[in-house]
């Protein structure tokens, strides 16, 4: 159960653009996000030159979902500027150390590992790593000293606005419903969520595309099939895995192959719009 949380965020040059540095005010430790262009003006700053992991985010133009890399060193300045010259993908970085500069690289590889493991799991995100560490041996007693800065690590990226480790379900609060997008060959589920509108696994998708469909439909419906995302099954798409949208027209849109208003398309079992759901005056709402 979520509890509530006090983060506080710090802009040294005033900018909040630029470079943030966030932490939760009962815990010790610290999180530095910063684009890539600040990589000089970030090696000022005391807290990048410790024991810690980073995460360094991006975008490619033939992925569906956003990429991640996951490493630890003893110095994430360092490491991140190596980086700099032989990685492409990523715009932003963030690099979480202890306040106290308490890890060591015990506690670093251990967070690293559990860290790939969790993003791969959960699957928001495409992780540029090759393959998850082993897990590292190390105490029961630092284990679980270790799992609770996992918790800060999972809510600090995510207040920064990666959040990599927020699992995505089909909802169970009792006034939420699964919603509906159906069309010819399509039967998909889907539900409103904090960050956008999220397709379920097993959802089924129209083939063919209208010739009104534009090409961020078919951009965005061909990134999903080379990610294989949507994999063609006896002449309709499929869903392999949940896939979260921005917005409820996209989702229509990629579930039906044609331009499409996502507030009207998507319904409850009761036939009732999104629109009329979240967007009406009456108090009659999930």
């Amino acid at each position: 159960m979520q509890r509530p949380q006090t983060i506080q965020i710090f802009l040294p040059d005033g900018n909040p653009t630029s470079i943030k540095i966030a932490d939760l005010t009962n815990r010790m430790m610290t999180a530095v996000l910063f684009p890539r262009n600040k990589l000089v003006e970030v090696g000022a700053r005391d807290e990048v030159k410790k024991y810690g992991v980073y995460f360094l985010f991006g975008y490619s133009d033939e992925k569906a979902k956003p990429i991640c890399y996951i490493g630890e060193t003893e110095d994430c300045f360092e490491r991140i500027k190596n980086h700099n010259k032989n990685k492409d993908f990523w715009n932003h970085a963030i690099v979480i150390t202890s306040k106290s500069n308490t890890f060591t690289k015990s506690h670093v590889k251990y967070l690293e590992y559990l860290c790939i493991k969790n993003a791969n799991e959960i699957g928001r995100f495409d992780t540029e790593n090759l393959a998850t560490p082993s897990k590292p041996h190390i105490t029961e007693s630092m284990e679980a000293d270790l799992l609770d800065n996992y918790d800060t690590v999972k809510i600090l990226l995510a207040t920064l606005g990666y959040p990599i480790f927020e699992e995505i379900k089909k909802s169970l609060e009792k006034k939420k419903e699964i919603l509906f997008c159906k069309g010819k060959d399509a039967n998909a589920e889907g539900d409103m969520v904090d960050d956008g509108f999220v397709v379920f696994k097993g959802s089924t998708a129209n083939k063919e595309e209208s010739n009104t469909a534009g090409t961020w439909v078919t951009g965005t419906r061909k990134k999903l099939i080379d990610s294989k995302i949507l994999v063609e099954e006896e002449g309709i798409y499929i869903f392999t895995e949940d896939y979260l949208f921005g917005s409820p027209s996209t989702a229509a849109a990629t579930v039906l192959g044609r331009r499409a208003n996502g507030w009207t398309e998507w319904k409850n079992d009761q036939g009732k719009t999104i629109d009329k759901l979240f967007r009406s005056d009456s108090t009659d709402v999930i």
